[in-house]
Order: C-alpha cells, then structure tokens, then sequence
C-alpha cells in the first residue's frame, strides 16, 4: 500500500525546483512508469512522456467532475494506435495519449501543464487532462490519478514514440506569484524586460505581468522578422533535432520598411518580441494572453520561462520571446511594438541547482528570432 504523500509544510510558496522535483519522483509523489529520462527534470519543470499507446478521438473533451477520462475514451475512441515503434500523428486529428507520469499530490501542492516550447513553435497543440477535469492544463492540488496528452497537429503532421516529450509540467506550493510592488522594484533593479535601447520597459501593469509587445521593424536589408508556416509540407519527427529543412516548411515573413504584416486567417506564424527577457535565478515566469479584446488572434502556446531563461547568471544576455501566433477568422494587421502578452513572474520555492542554458541542452538560450530545434538552419538572431 502505497504511503501518503508528505505535506509540503516547511516549503514556502513557490514554483518547486529540480531538486525537489527529483525528491518527489523518489518519494513516489510523481509516479513513473519508466525510469526518467536525461534532462527529463528541468530547472523548474518536469518534461513528460507519451506512453505506449494514442487513441484517435471524436473530439476534444473534458470528463468532468468525479468522471474517469477511460470512462469517457471508451465511447469516443475511433482507433487505437500503438507507439512503441512509432506513429505518425496527423494534421487535423485530435488524439488522446496516456501519459507515463502519473500523481499522488499531497494538500496544498497543485500543478499546471503547458507544451514545450519545441512543441509549440510546430503548431501542435497540447494540453493535459486528468480524470475529474474541469478544465485543461490546470491539475488541483491533492489530486491522484494518471495524466493524459490531447494532441491535435495543426499544421504539420508529426511522429511520435514512447518516450516523445511534448508537455511539461509545473508544480505550485500556494500563492507564488510576485506582488505588484515588488514587481516594480525588480524590474527598476534588474531590467527584467528591456527595450531595445536597453532600459527597463516600464510597461507594466496592474496583474502583475509586464506586456511584451512584438517586434516588425525586421532583420537586415530584407526586413526579415518571421516566418508563416507552408501547408501540406513533410514529416516533422519531435525526437530529431536539426533534421528538416526550414524552406521546406517556412516562408520568411518581410515587411521592408512598412513594420506592419498582415496576418492571413488560420495561418501560423513565428515572430519574436521586441523586448529581450530575463529570469533570475529565484523566480519563474509564464506569458499569458494579454487581453483577448486587444485582437484577433492567438499568441504563445508554450508559455513557461525557467529561471535562468535569458539570465547573465546563466551564460544569457537577455533573450527575446518567440511567438507562436495565428489569427482567427479574418485578417488582422498587426503593428510594429503591438503588445501582444504579459510575463507574470512567479517566486520559486528555492533556487534550483541547475539554470536554464547551464550545461542542460538548452535550445533557446540567447535567442532572437527562432524556429524550433527540428530544424537545420535556425532563425537569425539580432
């Protein structure tokens, strides 16, 4: 019989570390069905893993209060796909995947789910469910059970195996997020979002996020400043980095000298922010939409910044945040310095013993304007 789960009493509020993230897998709070993977803990996260089959549903649901996500597969299952060897995932397709990670929270610890930010600058849109689920991403403190992936590729079809990673997940003890006032002190002290010049933006506002506007003055001669996804492209495996090639499966988006695009309805595009970010090393961040009434569209699937991100302690210089925008239903113009989202900061816990870009296979470290690491010829970089 398995123990209880300890309470978190003596861990203050806070976005949990690696290291405690580790002792929670060792204490069986995070339950895995495999061994864990290189570099599955992150600084602030833990990476998780398509089990060993994928269920083509109907459509995307939730089971609800006090109801089994089996129970609801059952009715809405069209096929089932086994992934040991591999599958293709379509575009198109909604799928359910269990997870290899399952929960036994204790009281007061909570969790929430967002892709990796590989996963979102591919168009493949990920979030976690869990039985009793009253909404995705978000899993409730106390709460055991197993995890489930719903995967719908938008644009790109994609392979996957067991063991792929296109989820992580975050766990919360209590109220982590910084207050306001100590907002405005850290960003006057460590220029936690900078405008070009390089002075702290003072955009900031009464939820305690600072707004990230988007950056269409362009790079070069050309004024290149992203890319909008090409339909009907090739196979994109998640497990292989610098395999495809971009032209392939991009357009490069220029404005030359207009800083204006107009974005075209259901088209995915990448951009990047006009603001270089940093997370010190005590704190977390996620982007969040900054107002749905600002637009037409929708930005940034993948919206968790590990400390470390963009952080000089962590061999950063500021890094600026890339994009993931598609408009809906009509088109829509988007200006040069728009905002387009918020960074909330939230503390964390403690300070984990690795930061991101220090030694992990970092990706995105130092970025500007960036495809994902799938393909062999990145984005350039201001």
């Amino acid at each position: 019989m398995t123990a209880a789960p300890r309470p978190l009493t003596d861990t203050p509020p806070g976005i949990l570390p690696a290291q405690e993230i580790a002792a929670l897998v060792d204490e069986g709070v995070i339950t895995l069905a495999r061994p864990l993977a290189p570099r599955q803990i992150q600084p602030a996260s833990l990476d998780l893993r398509l089990g060993e089959k994928a269920y083509r549903v109907r459509a995307s649901f939730l089971p609800g209060p006090g109801e089994p996500v089996a129970r609801k597969l059952d009715s809405l299952k069209l096929h089932e796909i086994d992934l040991r060897d591999g599958a293709v995932l379509e575009t198109g397709c909604v799928y359910l995947v269990p997870l290899l990670e399952s929960l036994t929270l204790p009281p007061g610890l909570a969790a929430a789910a967002n892709p990796k930010s590989s996963t979102g600058r591919l168009d493949v849109f990920t979030r976690v469910i869990t039985d009793g689920a009253v909404e995705f991403d978000q899993i409730a403190d106390g709460y055991s059970g197993p995890l489930y992936a719903e995967i719908s590729p938008r644009t790109f079809s994609i392979l996957v195996r067991t063991g792929s990673r296109l989820s992580q997940l975050r766990l919360r003890q209590g109220e982590a997020a910084v207050a306001p006032d100590e907002m405005l002190r850290l960003q006057a002290d460590e220029g936690l979002v900078t405008v070009p010049d390089g002075s702290p933006s003072d955009a900031i506002n009464d939820t305690r996020g600072i707004a990230l506007s988007v950056d269409l003055v362009g790079e070069g001669p050309e004024g290149l400043v992203g890319y909008r996804a090409k339909r009907h492209s090739g196979l994109i495996d998640v497990d292989a980095v610098g395999a495809c090639d971009p032209l392939e499966f991009w357009d490069p988006v220029h404005v030359r000298g207009q800083n204006r695009i107009i974005l075209d309805p259901d088209e995915f595009y990448i951009l990047a922010s006009r603001e270089a970010v940093q997370i010190p090393a005590d704190y977390a961040a996620e982007m969040v939409p900054y107002d749905p009434l600002v637009g037409e569209f929708r930005v940034h699937y993948a919206g968790f910044f590990d400390p470390g991100f963009g952080a000089a302690e962590a061999d950063g210089a500021g890094s600026r945040a890339v994009l993931e925008v598609r408009s809906h239903e009509v088109p829509f113009i988007l200006e040069h310095g728009q905002i387009i989202g918020r960074l909330v900061y939230e503390h964390m816990t403690a300070r984990p013993a690795s930061l991101y870009g220090q030694e992990l296979g970092s990706n995105y470290q130092r970025q500007g304007l960036k495809l994902s690491k799938h393909f062999a010829v990145p984005g350039r970089s201001r």
